[in-house]
Protein backbone atom coordinates (compact mmCIF):
# COMPACT_ATOMS: atom_id res chain seq x y z
CA UNK A 1 0.00 0.00 0.00
CA UNK A 2 1.45 3.35 -1.01
CA UNK A 3 2.26 5.94 1.60
CA UNK A 4 3.41 8.59 -0.87
CA UNK A 5 0.95 10.96 -2.46
CA UNK A 6 0.97 14.08 -4.57
CA UNK A 7 0.36 17.33 -2.75
CA UNK A 8 1.88 16.01 0.46
CA UNK A 9 3.96 19.15 0.89
CA UNK A 10 3.08 22.83 0.73
CA UNK A 11 0.75 22.99 -2.29
CA UNK A 12 1.36 26.69 -2.90
CA UNK A 13 5.13 26.25 -2.88
CA UNK A 14 4.93 23.20 -5.13
CA UNK A 15 2.89 25.15 -7.68
CA UNK A 16 5.30 28.08 -7.53
CA UNK A 17 8.21 25.73 -8.24
CA UNK A 18 6.36 23.85 -10.97
CA UNK A 19 5.44 27.03 -12.83
CA UNK A 20 8.73 28.85 -12.29
CA UNK A 21 7.26 31.46 -9.97
CA UNK A 22 9.82 30.87 -7.20
CA UNK A 23 12.72 33.32 -6.95
CA UNK A 24 16.17 31.84 -7.35
CA UNK A 25 18.38 31.72 -4.26
CA UNK A 26 20.32 34.96 -3.79
CA UNK A 27 21.96 34.56 -0.41
CA UNK A 28 25.15 32.74 0.29
CA UNK A 29 27.82 31.63 -2.19
CA UNK A 30 27.10 31.37 -5.90
CA UNK A 31 24.77 28.40 -6.34
CA UNK A 32 26.39 25.29 -7.78
CA UNK A 33 23.04 23.56 -8.04
CA UNK A 34 19.87 24.04 -10.02
CA UNK A 35 16.35 22.89 -9.30
CA UNK A 36 16.50 20.82 -12.49
CA UNK A 37 19.59 18.95 -11.29
CA UNK A 38 17.97 18.23 -7.95
CA UNK A 39 14.81 16.85 -9.55
CA UNK A 40 16.86 14.73 -11.97
CA UNK A 41 18.88 13.32 -9.08
CA UNK A 42 15.73 12.53 -7.10
CA UNK A 43 14.30 10.64 -10.08
CA UNK A 44 17.53 8.67 -10.43
CA UNK A 45 17.42 7.69 -6.74
CA UNK A 46 13.75 6.64 -6.95
CA UNK A 47 14.33 4.72 -10.20
CA UNK A 48 17.17 2.77 -8.63
CA UNK A 49 15.88 2.10 -5.13
CA UNK A 50 12.22 3.13 -4.93
CA UNK A 51 10.40 5.85 -3.06
CA UNK A 52 11.29 4.35 0.31
CA UNK A 53 14.89 5.34 -0.35
CA UNK A 54 14.02 8.89 -1.39
CA UNK A 55 15.00 11.59 1.07
CA UNK A 56 16.60 15.00 0.93
CA UNK A 57 19.73 13.50 2.50
CA UNK A 58 19.91 10.71 -0.10
CA UNK A 59 19.44 13.13 -3.01
CA UNK A 60 22.12 15.43 -1.59
CA UNK A 61 24.53 12.50 -1.29
CA UNK A 62 23.75 11.52 -4.89
CA UNK A 63 24.69 15.04 -5.96
CA UNK A 64 27.73 15.18 -3.71
CA UNK A 65 26.53 18.22 -1.77
CA UNK A 66 25.39 19.01 1.75
CA UNK A 67 21.75 18.29 2.58
CA UNK A 68 21.03 21.86 3.66
CA UNK A 69 22.01 23.21 0.24
CA UNK A 70 18.95 21.50 -1.26
CA UNK A 71 16.59 23.46 0.96
CA UNK A 72 17.62 26.66 -0.79
CA UNK A 73 15.76 25.31 -3.84
CA UNK A 74 12.97 23.06 -2.59
CA UNK A 75 11.29 23.02 0.86
CA UNK A 76 11.20 19.26 1.33
CA UNK A 77 10.46 15.77 0.03
CA UNK A 78 6.74 16.44 -0.54
CA UNK A 79 7.34 19.34 -2.91
CA UNK A 80 10.21 17.45 -4.55
CA UNK A 81 7.89 14.53 -5.31
CA UNK A 82 5.42 16.91 -7.00
CA UNK A 83 8.23 18.15 -9.23
CA UNK A 84 9.30 14.58 -10.03
CA UNK A 85 5.80 13.56 -11.07
CA UNK A 86 5.50 16.44 -13.51
CA UNK A 87 9.03 15.97 -14.84
CA UNK A 88 8.53 12.34 -15.90
CA UNK A 89 5.22 13.25 -17.55
CA UNK A 90 6.86 15.47 -20.15
CA UNK A 91 7.83 17.40 -22.06
CA UNK A 92 5.17 17.12 -24.75
CA UNK A 93 6.27 17.28 -28.38
CA UNK A 94 3.54 19.09 -30.27
CA UNK A 95 3.26 17.90 -33.88
CA UNK A 96 0.98 20.20 -35.96
CA UNK A 97 0.10 17.31 -38.28
CA UNK A 98 -0.99 14.90 -35.57
CA UNK A 99 -4.60 16.11 -35.39
CA UNK A 100 -5.61 13.66 -38.12
CA UNK A 101 -4.55 10.67 -36.00
CA UNK A 102 -8.07 10.22 -34.62
CA UNK A 103 -9.45 9.64 -31.14
CA UNK A 104 -8.56 5.95 -30.93
CA UNK A 105 -4.93 6.47 -31.91
CA UNK A 106 -4.76 9.33 -29.42
CA UNK A 107 -5.97 7.22 -26.49
CA UNK A 108 -3.82 4.28 -27.50
CA UNK A 109 -0.80 6.56 -27.64
CA UNK A 110 -1.70 7.85 -24.18
CA UNK A 111 -2.03 4.32 -22.81
CA UNK A 112 1.22 3.03 -24.25
CA UNK A 113 3.10 6.16 -23.23
CA UNK A 114 1.83 5.85 -19.66
CA UNK A 115 2.70 2.14 -19.56
CA UNK A 116 6.24 2.81 -20.78
CA UNK A 117 6.66 5.62 -18.25
CA UNK A 118 5.56 3.30 -15.43
CA UNK A 119 8.01 0.64 -16.54
CA UNK A 120 10.85 3.18 -16.79
CA UNK A 121 9.94 4.79 -13.46
CA UNK A 122 8.40 1.96 -11.38
CA UNK A 123 7.83 4.29 -8.44
CA UNK A 124 5.39 6.40 -10.50
CA UNK A 125 2.30 4.12 -10.33
CA UNK A 126 2.90 3.66 -6.60
CA UNK A 127 2.18 7.33 -5.87
CA UNK A 128 -1.38 8.19 -4.83
CA UNK A 129 -2.37 10.95 -7.25
CA UNK A 130 -6.03 11.23 -6.37
CA UNK A 131 -5.26 14.94 -5.80
CA UNK A 132 -2.77 15.72 -8.55
CA UNK A 133 -0.85 18.96 -8.72
CA UNK A 134 -1.13 20.25 -12.27
CA UNK A 135 2.25 21.38 -13.49
CA UNK A 136 3.27 22.56 -16.97
CA UNK A 137 4.03 19.11 -18.42
CA UNK A 138 0.79 17.57 -17.21
CA UNK A 139 -1.26 20.55 -18.40
CA UNK A 140 0.48 20.53 -21.80
CA UNK A 141 -0.22 16.81 -22.14
CA UNK A 142 -3.89 17.25 -21.27
CA UNK A 143 -4.18 20.18 -23.69
CA UNK A 144 -2.79 18.06 -26.51
CA UNK A 145 -4.99 15.03 -25.84
CA UNK A 146 -8.24 16.98 -25.38
CA UNK A 147 -7.55 18.97 -28.55
CA UNK A 148 -7.13 15.75 -30.50
CA UNK A 149 -10.32 14.28 -29.04
CA UNK A 150 -12.46 17.35 -29.74
CA UNK A 151 -13.45 16.26 -33.30
CA UNK A 152 -15.45 13.36 -31.79
CA UNK A 153 -18.16 15.86 -30.90
CA UNK A 154 -18.54 14.43 -27.41
CA UNK A 155 -19.10 16.73 -24.46
CA UNK A 156 -16.08 18.09 -22.63
CA UNK A 157 -16.95 15.97 -19.61
CA UNK A 158 -17.13 12.82 -21.74
CA UNK A 159 -13.71 13.58 -23.23
CA UNK A 160 -12.14 13.86 -19.78
CA UNK A 161 -13.96 10.71 -18.63
CA UNK A 162 -12.49 8.81 -21.60
CA UNK A 163 -9.00 9.95 -20.64
CA UNK A 164 -9.59 9.08 -16.97
CA UNK A 165 -10.81 5.57 -17.79
CA UNK A 166 -7.81 4.78 -19.99
CA UNK A 167 -5.25 6.34 -17.65
CA UNK A 168 -6.77 4.69 -14.57
CA UNK A 169 -6.76 1.27 -16.20
CA UNK A 170 -3.13 1.54 -17.32
CA UNK A 171 -1.75 2.77 -14.00
CA UNK A 172 -3.65 0.07 -12.09
CA UNK A 173 -2.27 -2.76 -14.23
CA UNK A 174 1.19 -1.18 -14.23
CA UNK A 175 1.11 -1.00 -10.42
CA UNK A 176 0.23 -4.69 -10.20
CA UNK A 177 3.00 -5.57 -12.65
CA UNK A 178 5.55 -3.52 -10.70
CA UNK A 179 4.39 -5.07 -7.42
CA UNK A 180 4.81 -8.56 -8.87
CA UNK A 181 8.35 -7.80 -10.02
CA UNK A 182 9.24 -6.31 -6.65
CA UNK A 183 7.76 -9.32 -4.86
CA UNK A 184 10.19 -11.57 -6.73
CA UNK A 185 13.11 -9.31 -5.80
CA UNK A 186 11.97 -9.01 -2.19
CA UNK A 187 11.36 -12.72 -1.54
CA UNK A 188 13.67 -14.39 -4.02
CA UNK A 189 10.72 -16.52 -5.13
CA UNK A 190 9.62 -16.29 -8.75
CA UNK A 191 5.99 -15.90 -9.76
CA UNK A 192 6.06 -19.41 -11.22
CA UNK A 193 7.49 -20.95 -8.04
CA UNK A 194 4.97 -19.07 -5.88
CA UNK A 195 2.02 -20.62 -7.73
CA UNK A 196 3.73 -24.00 -8.04
CA UNK A 197 3.94 -24.13 -4.25
CA UNK A 198 0.13 -23.84 -4.06
CA UNK A 199 -0.56 -26.36 -6.80
CA UNK A 200 -0.75 -29.57 -4.71
CA UNK A 201 -3.38 -28.15 -2.37
CA UNK A 202 -5.34 -26.52 -5.20
CA UNK A 203 -5.38 -29.76 -7.21
CA UNK A 204 -6.81 -31.62 -4.21
CA UNK A 205 -9.48 -28.96 -3.74
CA UNK A 206 -10.49 -29.19 -7.41
CA UNK A 207 -10.77 -32.98 -7.11
CA UNK A 208 -13.33 -32.69 -4.29
CA UNK A 209 -16.03 -31.64 -6.73
CA UNK A 210 -16.83 -28.50 -4.75
CA UNK A 211 -15.67 -26.22 -7.59
CA UNK A 212 -16.76 -27.94 -10.82
CA UNK A 213 -16.62 -24.84 -13.00
CA UNK A 214 -13.07 -23.98 -12.02
CA UNK A 215 -11.97 -27.62 -12.22
CA UNK A 216 -13.14 -27.80 -15.84
CA UNK A 217 -11.18 -24.75 -17.00
CA UNK A 218 -8.60 -25.20 -19.77
CA UNK A 219 -5.06 -25.84 -18.58
CA UNK A 220 -3.80 -22.62 -20.18
CA UNK A 221 -6.52 -20.44 -18.64
CA UNK A 222 -4.18 -18.56 -16.32
CA UNK A 223 -1.08 -18.56 -18.51
CA UNK A 224 -1.12 -14.84 -19.26
CA UNK A 225 1.14 -11.96 -18.29
CA UNK A 226 0.41 -8.43 -17.14
CA UNK A 227 1.34 -7.31 -20.65
CA UNK A 228 -1.44 -9.58 -21.93
CA UNK A 229 -3.88 -7.99 -19.47
CA UNK A 230 -2.80 -4.56 -20.68
CA UNK A 231 -3.32 -5.41 -24.35
CA UNK A 232 -6.64 -7.17 -23.79
CA UNK A 233 -7.98 -4.44 -21.53
CA UNK A 234 -6.88 -1.59 -23.76
CA UNK A 235 -8.47 -3.13 -26.85
CA UNK A 236 -11.70 -3.86 -24.96
CA UNK A 237 -11.92 -0.34 -23.51
CA UNK A 238 -11.29 1.29 -26.88
CA UNK A 239 -13.87 -0.97 -28.55
CA UNK A 240 -16.38 0.05 -25.89
CA UNK A 241 -15.59 3.75 -26.30
CA UNK A 242 -16.05 3.35 -30.06
CA UNK A 243 -19.72 2.60 -29.41
CA UNK A 244 -20.00 5.88 -27.53
CA UNK A 245 -18.17 7.90 -30.17
CA UNK A 246 -20.03 6.37 -33.10
CA UNK A 247 -23.30 6.99 -31.28
CA UNK A 248 -22.49 10.67 -30.95
CA UNK A 249 -22.17 10.47 -27.19
CA UNK A 250 -25.62 8.98 -26.60
CA UNK A 251 -25.67 6.01 -24.21
CA UNK A 252 -26.43 2.67 -25.82
CA UNK A 253 -29.97 1.36 -25.42
CA UNK A 254 -30.96 -2.26 -25.37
Amino acid sequence: MTTDYSGSGDVSKSLELLWGMQQRPTRGPKPGLTLERIVDAAIEVADADGLAALSMRRVAAHLGVGTMSLYRYVPGKGELLDLMLDRVAGPVDDDPGEESAGWRATLEELARGTWQMCMKHPWYPQVDQVRPLLGPNNIAGMERIVRRLKPTGLSDQQLVLMISVVDGFVTTIARSHVNALQAEQRTGISEEDFWAAQEPVLVKMMETGRFPTLAALDENTFTFSYEDVFEFGLTTILDGLAVLVEGGGAPATG
